[in-house]
């Protein structure tokens, strides 16, 4: 048994080494509506308290159109690695999944 776990631990060491400190890169905040809206305003307020937290900047981006809806479908296809996030509302987030058959973000 005790071979095991020694076999275990020594297997982990290198994946444990190559882990990387997170996050090494700024940080992209995907808004899905115009500047100046009311959730741009609060996306613009949180990230520079982010950025004091994380130690990296975060760069907040606009991208408006249909309700929300090609914002949220930016969020929903950006590589699922940690270093962007989004804001929204019930209309990106809720009534358009519920309205458009095709809408690019599916929340669960």
């Amino acid at each position: 048994m005790r071979r095991v776990a020694a076999l275990l631990v020594v297997l982990a060491l290198p994946g444990a080494a190559a882990a990387q400190v997170w996050p090494a890169k700024p940080i992209r905040y995907i808004v899905p509506f115009a500047p100046g809206g009311t959730t741009d305003i609060l996306a613009r307020l949180i990230a520079p308290k982010l950025a004091d937290v994380f130690g990296q900047p975060v760069v907040v981006e606009n991208r408006p159109g249909a309700a929300g809806a090609l914002g949220s479908e930016m969020l929903a296809k950006s590589p699922a690695d940690g270093y962007t996030i989004g804001g929204g509302t019930i209309s990106s987030h809720a009534i358009n999944a519920t309205l458009y058959s095709k809408a690019g973000l599916r929340p669960h």
